[in-house]
């Protein structure tokens, strides 16, 4: 024992510790958190290194007393320091506050398993819910795309049932036509064979006396009313809507865009009714030299012209019409956009437009212009229209005329300030054309006066 306690007082381990403490309090506020636990730890091991060196000397001397020496020593000094010792170092918590703690840390490690697996569990939840509905909306796209099949089947059905339907009225027609032919066959037959009183005088006939019987123009004029009129509100409902949702592809602005439809419009019955003047003029000069009646000349002009309406070379039109809305000054629209894309709607327009003109009185679309005083006998308003506002800003669709009267309103754009609007910029064309006025219908450009009609020969 006296050799382990000299070595331990040799070894100065004491005078090491409390040199180590001066030291530290020296440089404890000049040195970091981290440092300073550093220096605490070297501390801790050196005590307990010196504690291991005292324990080793109190077993020494303990068994150098024998088994009874030294029990009352240890007893009443060592056993109360060890407890003392045990219970600083658990002053703060006692059995059931460890014991609760632990439980309470298994809970919580159950609730968060708990929630982890729920957490699982909903994401598995929406994922298949995810997918399910991937798959409602795919089959909604399906049969989506078999409803749009669908309607366009049934429109191209449609289609060919107009044509059918167009075709039984021309038939009909026909077999009125006839019908009132035979009639008068057999009341003219029924003549030749009653007695006269007076004798015959045979003369030629004259090619400028009207007969008493009617021709096809005359005897079809009133169907031919009916159904021209159906055609043209057809136009404004069906086809012009279709032009103005093609349009609107390339042009966002829907004033413009109505805009070039009725220009279009206009300019169509424009061409028409140009085309129509020079047809009437070659078949008269055609039909002249061996028209022989009983009809008249001109009655035989527009019979024929009913009869072959279609020698009408309507895309002669068409291209007079492209021709004239390129350099129309009140449109002005992407230079990718190509009115060929309205060749359609200005082609049906031509036709019914060439159509009206053989109709006595003809057929003919309303005096409009920008700034005009609205009226309800021509036009509807549109429904973005100023209801207060006495002028017209722009048109969206021509009025219909027989004569004087008007028999189809039109739909015209109704605000105030119209005549103060800014004007439109010209349009992309490269070459304008002079503007020439025309009867009923204000000065604009025209492409060119010449249509590609067809030639006589064709008759």
């Amino acid at each position: 024992m006296a050799d382990t306690l000299r070595r331990l007082v040799s070894t100065s381990s004491f005078s090491a510790l409390q040199d180590k403490l001066d030291s530290w309090l020296k440089d404890y506020h000049l040195l970091s958190c981290d440092q300073n636990l550093n220096r605490c730890c070297e501390l801790v091991e050196l005590t307990a290194r010196v504690q291991g060196q005292l324990f080793a000397v109190l077993s020494q001397t303990a068994s150098e007393g024998g088994h009874y020496a030294g029990v009352e020593t240890l007893k009443s000094r060592l056993l109360p320091w060890l407890g003392s010792c045990f219970a600083l170092g658990s002053a703060g918590v006692s059995a059931d506050t460890s014991l609760s703690l632990i439980q309470e840390s298994v809970e919580k490690e159950k609730r968060i398993r708990d929630l982890s697996q729920s957490h699982e569990h909903e994401i598995h939840k929406m994922e298949s819910q995810l997918s399910s509905t991937r798959l409602e909306l795919d089959s909604v796209r399906q049969e989506l795309r078999a409803a749009c099949d669908r309607a366009d089947l049934y429109k191209r059905k449609l289609d060919v049932l107009d044509d059918y339907e167009r075709q039984i009225r021309l038939l009909k027609d026909e077999v009125s036509f006839l019908t009132a032919e035979k009639s008068l066959l057999r009341d003219r037959l029924t003549r030749s064979r009653s007695p006269s009183p007076l004798p015959r005088r045979s003369r030629s006939p004259s090619p400028l006396l009207r007969s008493d019987s009617p021709t096809r123009a005359q005897l079809t004029s009133s169907s031919r009313h009916a159904r021209l009129l159906s055609r043209f509100g057809d136009l404004y409902s069906t086809e012009r809507l279709e032009a103005q949702n093609l349009l609107r592809r390339y042009i966002d602005e829907l004033e413009m865009v109505q805009r070039i439809i009725f220009i279009g419009t206009v300019e169509s019955f424009h061409a028409a009714k140009m085309a129509y003047r020079q047809f009437k003029l070659r078949v008269r000069k055609t039909l002249s030299p061996t028209h022989a009646g009983p009809e008249s000349l001109e009655d035989a002009v527009v019979d024929y012209i009913v009869r072959n309406l279609d020698l009408y070379d309507v895309q002669a039109s068409v291209n007079d019409v492209i021709s004239a809305m390129n350099v129309h000054p009140k449109i002005s629209f992407p230079p990718e956009v190509d009115f060929i894309l309205l060749g359609s709607f200005l082609r049906e327009v031509c036709r019914v437009a060439f159509a009206m003109q053989t109709l006595e009185p003809p057929l003919d679309l309303a005096f409009s212009t920008d700034g005009e005083l609205y009226s309800e006998s021509k036009y509807r308003r549109s429904f973005d229209s100023e209801y207060s506002a006495p002028l017209v800003a722009y048109h969206v669709w021509p009025a219909l005329v027989e004569g004087d009267a008007v028999i189809m309103k039109g739909e015209a754009v109704t605000r105030r300030g119209a005549l103060w609007s800014p004007r439109r910029s010209r349009s992309r064309s490269s070459s304008p054309v002079r503007p020439r006025s025309r009867a009923g219908s204000p000065s604009r450009p025209l492409a060119s006066s010449h249509s590609r009609s067809p030639s006589p020969g064709r008759l």
